[in-house]
């Protein structure tokens, strides 16, 4: 079973297994490196949705034989990551609309659990380090930084995520999920009022963890989510 990836960990490892220190790590093998590399890459969207790769532009690149590449396509491509061309090599994948949708509906029910078991456990410090971040990508939004408003939602669902990392399963599921769905988030935050919605949606969150209500959790969590779906439909496709 391959490690997941935190979404705040793939510029770090972007960085780490850039192609000047590829070969350098000897803490995991070749082939999951050239993976980890890849998958990093796609879902930070340093590859563009239909862009073509190649084994030998890739294994060039970093400094690899072809076979790992290869190897490592046939992984991503199981994951939807890539496509096959009828010729030869793959592309970055170009997610339909509804694959669009299923990964934000399968995100709101597993982040919407997750907060009902959040709000029994979460402490006032906690609460108060959440309430800070929103506070910063308010700030940012106003200054119109999006790639700050960006970081700091990103610190607020990261600071959730962690507190449920005991229970592997759900922990796991969800951090596989918000990689594919976060691949969208940047743009849309960029989308008309995305990110005055999304900085709103984390306010009601941080109010339903204060009146530890496991239901209006759930129930708030989830409507966040469909309304990030809302802006990612609207940012990708517009009203077809």
């Amino acid at each position: 079973m391959h490690r997941l990836i935190a979404f705040s960990e793939l510029d770090t490892i972007l960085k780490k297994l850039s192609p000047m220190t590829i070969l350098t790590n000897s803490s995991m093998p070749v082939r999951e490196k050239v993976y980890e590399h890849l998958k990093a890459a796609l879902l930070s969207g340093r590859f563009s949705p239909g862009e073509r790769l190649t084994e030998e532009h890739l294994a060039e690149e970093l400094g690899v034989s072809r076979t790992p590449v290869r190897e490592a396509f046939h992984k991503l491509e199981t994951e939807g990551l890539i496509k096959p061309l009828e010729t030869r090599g793959f592309v970055a994948s170009r997610d339909t609309r509804d694959e669009v949708e299923e990964l934000f509906e399968i995100r709101s029910i597993l982040e919407g659990y997750a907060l009902r078991v959040i709000c029994e456990r979460i402490s006032e410090s906690v609460l108060q380090e959440l309430e800070g971040y929103v506070e910063r990508a308010d700030e940012a939004l106003k200054k119109r930084r999006i790639d700050e408003v960006f970081k700091w939602n990103t610190k607020f669902h990261d600071v959730l995520h962690g507190l449920i990392s005991e229970k592997r399963r759900l922990h796991r599921q969800m951090v596989s999920m918000r990689k594919y769905v976060l691949r969208y988030r940047r743009d849309t935050l960029q989308y008309p009022d995305g990110g005055k919605t999304a900085v709103e949606g984390h306010r009601k969150i941080l109010l339903a963890l204060r009146l530890k209500d496991p239901d209006l959790c759930e129930r708030i969590m989830r409507e966040h989510i469909r309304k990030a779906k809302e802006d990612a439909l609207q940012s990708l496709f517009g009203n077809a």
